[in-house]
């Protein structure tokens, strides 16, 4: 028995989608106990074709899946994937929603993590409880766990997480006489960075630190994810946690304007390097700088055994960082379920994970693989990003349907206030409005769906 899926892409996104090269068993254990789902059966009769999308990234990341998905296929003859590489020229998040639409999807998609909530609530998706053997699922970071549940199911995991930290070089601030923290015990408060950023103006970096800003003057999703963990601090939020209908009183609250009045203060100061090169930490400008894992070779290079990933700043209710990457979910379209989890299943073995993680630098995302990675292993240099996808330190982003419109809000007054100099209550009161609009529009995002 021989099934396949064809794909049949049409008009502009049939021009758009670029086929990649084609080219492992699954964990047939006890699967998670929490059904809730019939995506998978534990059966998997005669052959199946699957076909999967990927966006355009990093070519460390193609290419590497493009060499998994050839040995996965070499590997048995049950499943065959058929890879399909969506170039950039189109927002990738544009190519799913118009085939969606069309009903054009894939059998397993890749995506951003937080987009996951719209996808599952607006039926994109399928849940894979039914899927996911209890020993894969205990071997994930709780940090994936999280970020692929919504509405107490899993719809989502991913290979590899993230992490945010402040990188410092520790012979610039010991020479200045200022303390390095050790963990997320003994994070610098905001108002300790302030400080320390004007002591390091006096030992002559005029522009001590680097928040990437050279990437904020849009809505990119770079200034929620990097910045959104500064309101969270504070003690506030980007919607009501308890109810996710409304940002009144929470964006715009006391606590978030604090948080980015503080910010912007650095701004305003002139104590944030502009970044145009994108070299603010490399040449030595700025000894600090506000930013994720993925630089870390980067900055390693240039300044080796002179680099130390420190917390975020508190500023007020305890350091907080982001989390949350790219995942992979079996589609509404998916004729087999058990065929596609027997791909992922691959993807999440720890020589897999760590492959891929070696070539993006990313976290892996279980714990078989950390083991297999020195810098996030115990002692490791990047260890401290663990310990905060692990703890609880990490946040994911909003888990609500109503994400991209609240992130593009937050997003779109972040650059307001820290590159155009906005007034910062007016800004957040403007994104206010905006994700109040969006609820309004879909009816608060009804739990059955649109």
């Amino acid at each position: 028995m021989f099934r396949t899926r064809r794909v049949v892409l049409a008009g502009a996104l049939s021009t758009a989608l670029l086929a990649a090269g084609c080219g492992g068993d699954g964990d047939d254990g006890k699967r998670s106990g929490t059904r809730g789902d019939t995506t998978c059966d534990g059966k998997l009769e005669g052959t199946a074709d699957i076909t999967v999308w990927f966006h355009a990234g990093p070519s460390g990341e193609l290419n590497t899946l493009r060499r998994q998905v050839k040995d996965f296929n070499a590997s048995q003859k049950s499943v065959r994937v058929e890879l399909i590489t969506l170039p950039q020229e189109r927002p990738y998040t544009d190519l799913v929603e118009s085939a969606a639409a069309s009903g054009e999807l894939p059998d397993l998609l890749d995506f951003d993590g937080p987009n996951l909530y719209n996808y599952a609530w607006s039926g994109k998706l399928k849940p894979i409880d039914s899927c996911v053997p209890e020993s894969v699922k205990s071997d994930l970071l709780p940090s994936i766990r999280k970020q692929g549940t919504y509405a107490g199911r899993l719809w989502g995991v991913g290979t590899f997480d993230s992490g945010l930290g402040l990188y410092v070089r520790p012979s610039v601030l010991k020479k200045a006489g200022i303390r390095v923290p050790s963990g997320p015990d003994d994070a610098w408060t905001a108002t300790e960075l302030t400080g320390i950023l004007r002591k390091l103006r006096k030992e002559g970096y005029e522009k001590p630190l680097d928040l990437i800003i050279n990437d904020s003057a849009g809505d990119d999703e770079w200034n929620t994810y990097g910045f959104a963990p500064a309101i969270w601090s504070a003690g506030g939020d980007l919607l009501d946690p308890k109810t996710h209908r409304t940002a009144e009183g929470f964006l715009n609250g006391a606590e978030a304007v604090g948080a980015m009045t503080t910010m912007q203060g650095w701004v305003k100061e002139g104590m944030v390097d502009p970044n145009k090169d994108g070299k603010a930490f490399t040449e030595g400008r700025s000894p600090i700088s506000w930013v994720g894992h993925w630089m870390y070779g980067e900055y390693t290079e240039a300044f080796p055994d002179d680099v130390k990933i420190v917390p975020l700043p508190d500023f007020g209710k305890g350091t907080v960082t982001g989390m949350g990457s790219w995942q992979w979910g079996v589609t509404a379209s998916a004729t087999d379920g058990d065929a596609v989890w027997r791909f992922v299943a691959y993807l999440l073995k720890p020589r897999e994970v760590s492959r891929m993680t070696q070539a993006n630098g990313a976290i892996p995302a279980t714990d078989s693989a950390v083991e297999l990675s020195p810098r996030f292993a115990e002692g490791g240099a990047e260890r401290l990003f663990i310990e905060q996808l692990k703890s609880g330190i990490a946040r994911p982003r909003t888990q609500t349907p109503a994400y991209p419109a609240v992130s593009q809000a937050f997003s779109r007054a972040y650059g307001e206030i820290m590159v155009r100099g906005a007034p910062v209550k007016a800004a957040l009161d403007e994104a206010v409005r905006r994700i109040a609009k969006d609820l309004a529009d879909h009816q608060g995002y009804p739990s059955a769906g649109p």
